[in-house]
């Protein structure tokens, strides 16, 4: 069992390591020349996420397609993910990471045009989209849209139920003393409750949790930076000077070069944010919306949220905390760096975690369902959703360290057949930009 475990850790490090980064970046880089810098309609995009008016064909509005991509995509990577950058690269890697998220926009706002595009309709009336829809319809390559259906299944029972289950359950454990098996009743009674609804259910649930799970936290983080703002101007200097030069060695802090800065906060963030891999672009193929640019449009402001605001504020809260620099790792950094403010800190961590934990629980489990619905057709819906609830208690009261590495692996597989979609259809995507954005800016 531990020579598997070892093996899967190696194939974790190689589906993670520089080929798919370079991938990936390079992906982020291209769609925002392509797309003349399509950051700069953030704004707009917000503006047109926040509404919950129907307009157009769709299962559920912009906003519940938004919150319920940020309630898979926000989660322990935001706190934790953030203080295993920090540990590993230096304060250098927030900047790095905030970077990756500035030039994931571009990436998020083409997947899900390319997802509305080349959406179905399914006989129950629901619509269905994602990369492997994009793949079979607008490349003719059903069997790449096979392999990241299949790849997105599987990653779906790791990185977006067992090992968070098992995080919520470990963190009440230590924290609270709660039975596992107390905590696993709990959640997975609740995510049944959510689930077997469908998407309706899921979006209608995500609509309330993820703002104020995203409001709390995010605010909680701003009063524990006012209580100590005195040092956040060199924080700040700090962490912009460390991305280009690296940190010297510090107290129990080994110190970080410049391309470890960069190779743990463009990984961290790419991890965190999801631009790429796919994953998001099969909920925004739910939205109601009268074209594919507006709904790609709200898309990217999950990529906004997620990296540049909460993972931003994660990383801030860490270094200016100084903690970093007892060569803490991650999870015991993050606790660290909260515990330093009585009461509130630690209140503020736990919230913070256990709400997007949860919700990451159940925004996968509609990417997962999807996918078993590509593979084997309707259904597969019901049993895939009794699954992903057994699930959720095995998680709760096992520790699978194995699943952490097969999660990882099937994740970052699942990226490369969406990124040659979006490579291949880059100009499908440009086209429609250029029709609904650029030639009369018919986004309002």
């Amino acid at each position: 069992m531990g020579s598997l475990e070892r093996l899967l850790g190696e194939i974790s490090n190689i589906v993670w390591g520089p080929p798919l980064l370079i991938l990936l970046c390079g992906t982020h880089l291209f769609l925002t020349f392509r797309l003349r810098f399509i950051q700069r309609y953030i704004g707009k995009a917000i503006r047109i996420s926040l509404q919950k008016s129907q307009e157009g064909q769709g299962d559920i509005s912009h906003f519940g397609a938004l919150t319920t991509a940020l309630a898979a995509t926000i989660g322990t990577g935001n706190i934790v993910g953030v203080a295993t950058a920090v540990t590993s690269g230096g304060p250098g890697a927030v900047l790095w990471m905030w970077l990756t998220g500035v030039f994931g926009i571009a990436t998020k706002y083409s997947e899900a045009l390319l997802a509305v595009k080349y959406r179905i309709t399914t006989p129950q009336g629901l619509m269905a989209g994602g990369p492997m829809y994009a793949l079979e319809k607008g490349m003719n390559c059903r069997w790449l849209g096979v392999i990241f259906a299949f790849l997105t299944s599987v990653a779906a029972f790791g990185i977006g139920n067992m090992v968070q289950a098992n995080s919520i359950a470990s963190m009440m454990k230590e924290t609270f003393n709660v039975t596992p098996w107390i905590t696993g009743i709990v959640i997975t009674v609740f995510t049944a409750m959510v689930i077997l609804g469908g998407i309706k259910s899921i979006a209608k649930t995500c609509e309330q949790l993820v703002p104020f799970m995203a409001v709390f936290y995010v605010g909680g983080c701003a009063i524990l930076l006012l209580m100590k703002w005195q040092t956040v101007p060199d924080t700040i200097h700090l962490i912009v000077k460390s991305a280009f030069t690296g940190q010297a060695a510090m107290g129990g802090f080994l110190g970080a070069s410049m391309k470890e800065a960069i190779r743990y906060g463009v990984a961290r963030g790419l991890f965190s944010n999801e631009s790429g891999l796919g994953s998001a672009p099969i909920v925004a193929a739910a939205a109601q919306t009268k074209n594919p640019v507006r709904q790609a449009l709200v898309s990217s402001t999950g990529t906004f949220w997620d990296t540049v605001v909460v993972c931003a504020m994660t990383g801030l809260v860490l270094v200016n905390s100084g903690e970093w620099m007892k060569g803490l790792n991650g999870a015991t950094l993050s606790k660290a760096a909260f515990s330093d403010f009585p009461i509130v800190g630690p209140i503020i961590l736990t919230v913070g975690l256990l709400t997007f934990v949860f919700s990451t629980i159940l925004g996968w489990s509609y990417y997962g369902e999807k996918a078993a619905e590509y593979l084997w057709g309707t259904r597969a819906i019901q049993p895939y959703r009794w699954l992903w609830v057994i699930a959720v208690m095995i998680g709760s009261v096992l520790t699978l360290p194995m699943v952490w590495s097969l999660a990882d692996i099937t994740n970052g597989l699942m990226a490369v057949p969406n990124l040659i979609s979006l490579i291949v259809l880059n100009r499908v995507i440009v086209a429609q930009t250029q029709e609904f954005l650029w030639r009369e800016d018919k986004i309002s």
